[in-house]
């Protein structure tokens, strides 16, 4: 398939061609009447003082809006076939696999042009995102963003890979560490690796950080995102610090995060242990919709969201013996706890309601 040609627009010579056209079919529609070429100056200047917002030329069909000389349709029509052809090329990339992946799987291209697009209308329509304290987190190099993790089901993780991408100036990419769980599900494994997460484990971790990647990581885990209606931004137990340990050794600042928002969207008000046990998940949510509704109790609620990242703890004062040091990980795990908790007490006060 050939490349499409894009034919930019220019203001000034779409006003001169704009211009020049009306005068020529002027001229030649006028030399029936006996006008000369004489008289094709004063319709030139008339052409160029036509072409005012809100005017119409004479020369072009009646219906046709023109905007300083470039019809409003042609830019549109424009517009569509530069999409048509990105798509077109992107598509063609995908079939003749000529796309790159890391080590990890994570597609790059895929997640900003398909996975972020399909994301984009739940955070800022549906969820309503607000996002502060986004200058906390580094324009380049690695940095641990940990986060409370609640909702059920973890939608949360996919609105903050979003609030970090689209709101950051750098425009960072957020690689989030997920439960085995996770890749051990059909479709949602390969999906997952694409976007970016991988394994939560210390190795993996650490590499990435290494390199200068932002990681992002929940140590609640399913102990947070399945716990009680009645429990909700009550934050569980942090495991015992390896996050911690993992920031130390790669010397990356830990950036704490404080979600408001997703605690409602399936308001867990019982487990049924006996279905989670045959089915293989760490519990069964029932919720008021679910399973009552079927696949429709499945919805989240329309919950606003706040997302507060805040001030990262440093590590590069440490030494590289410390990572071992069980005391230092016990009580910097007990400080991004509580400045993650105290946050979020702080935007609970704050918010007006759960859905406005």
């Amino acid at each position: 398939m050939a490349d499409a040609k894009v034919i930019p627009f220019d203001d000034d010579r779409s006003r001169s061609g704009g211009a020049s056209r009306s005068a020529r079919r002027r001229s030649a529609g006028g030399g029936g009447r006996g006008q000369g070429p004489s008289a094709a100056a004063p319709v030139v200047g008339t052409a160029a003082v036509s072409a005012l917002p809100g005017q119409q030329d004479a020369s072009l069909p009646q219906g046709e809006p023109q905007w300083a000389g470039q019809p409003v349709e042609g830019a549109e029509r424009g517009d569509w076939d530069r999409r048509i052809a990105g798509g077109l090329a992107f598509l063609r990339r995908r079939v003749t696999g000529e796309y790159d992946v890391d080590e990890f799987g994570y597609d790059k291209e895929l997640t900003d042009q398909v996975l972020m697009s399909m994301l984009r209308p739940v955070y800022e329509k549906y969820f309503r995102v607000e996002v502060k304290g986004i200058e906390n987190i580094p324009s380049d190099g690695g940095a641990l963003i940990v986060s409370n993790h609640s909702g059920t089901l973890p939608l949360d993780g996919l609105m903050l890979q979003v609030a970090v991408h689209d709101n950051h100036p750098a425009g960072r990419h957020l690689r989030l560490l997920a439960a085995d769980l996770v890749f051990m599900l059909p479709v949602v494994n390969e999906l997952a690796r694409k976007a970016g997460h991988t394994l939560a484990c210390a190795e993996d971790a650490e590499r990435l950080l290494r390199r200068g990647e932002l990681v992002g990581v929940m140590p609640e885990g399913f102990k947070g995102i399945g716990k009680p209606f009645g429990e909700r931004y009550k934050l569980q137990r942090f495991g015992r610090g390896g996050f911690v340990s993992t920031a130390l050794r790669a010397g990356v600042p830990i950036v704490p995060c404080s979600i408001v928002g997703a605690e409602e969207i399936y308001p867990m008000i019982g487990n049924s242990k006996t279905l989670a046990r045959l089915l293989g998940f760490p519990y069964f949510p029932i919720t008021p919709t679910f399973p009552w509704l079927g696949p429709l109790g499945a919805v989240p609620l329309p919950t606003k969201w706040t997302i507060q990242f805040g001030e990262p703890i440093s590590t590069s004062g440490y030494p590289v013996e410390a990572a071992e040091d069980p005391m230092l990980m016990f009580n910097l795990t007990d400080q991004v706890r509580e400045q993650i908790q105290h946050t979020l007490y702080k935007l609970l006060v704050q918010r007006r309601s759960v859905f406005f």
